[in-house]
């Protein structure tokens, strides 16, 4: 993989280069936000590792105006502050995982391994996902259904491509707050049934066939044979 550290303490950072680049990874690495931001947005990285405090600009701002800018390179969240409000306050800003310091090795390569491996399966092409009319472009981050642009939110695009990657199988609450969310517990709110129906509203409204299906008891579905 191809990595980007954003890490301000240099002890730490060159112990984590020299580890990554023993695994087999190639890594940039700058010390504070402004840069970061830069070397995000003019190269193309697998994953990025940001470390929340940063000097320059901090690594949540960094990840808000990469999303901003469609950008959604997997991002792997490093931070000194563990508590839940921190975590979700890391995850709701657009961050992929969150890793509490201090942290083992091999936890991180582990996490960072998990991120990549978040390929789609139904692909049409190399950056493509599709599902009868409905498309979705993962290198410019459009959707189009019946070729018409469909125009979706951070999260959104999110939801739908990990419900792309698992069409016609019964997405849980669990996999969706594990997978889109990076929640390893149940915050006890209506989040998923908000987003999935906002998601619904903007991909089936108007169109003759519904794609998106609440299978009751059990969770979501994505498919074109109902």
């Amino acid at each position: 993989m191809r990595l980007l550290l954003i890490e301000d303490d240099t002890e730490a950072a060159q112990y984590l280069t020299k580890g990554l680049v023993e695994s087999g990874h190639l890594v940039d690495h700058v010390d504070n936000g402004q840069d970061g931001l830069h070397l995000a947005l003019s190269a193309e990285y697998d994953v990025l590792i940001v470390d929340r405090m940063l000097p320059g600009r901090d690594g949540l701002s960094i990840i808000r105006l990469l999303r901003a800018d469609n950008n959604f390179t997997p991002t792997l969240i490093l931070s000194a502050l563990g508590d839940v409000d921190d975590r979700v306050e890391g995850l709701q800003a657009g961050g992929d995982d969150y890793l509490v310091k201090p942290y083992a090795f091999t936890e991180l390569l582990a996490r960072l391994e998990a991120l990549k491996r978040r390929q789609p399966v139904n692909r049409k092409s190399t950056n493509k996902l599709i599902l009868a009319d409905l498309e979705m472009d993962l290198l410019g981050h459009k959707v189009t259904r019946n070729n018409q642009p469909i125009h979706l939110q951070p999260r959104e695009l999110r939801l739908l491509e990990f419900l792309l990657q698992h069409v016609d199988q019964v997405v849980t609450r669990t996999m969706l707050l594990e997978q889109v969310w990076d929640l390893h517990f149940d915050p006890q709110t209506n989040v998923i049934d908000t987003q999935i129906s906002r998601l619904r509203s903007k991909i089936d409204k108007g169109f003759e066939q519904p794609l998106l299906h609440t299978i009751r008891g059990r969770g979501y579905q994505l498919s074109a044979k109902r």
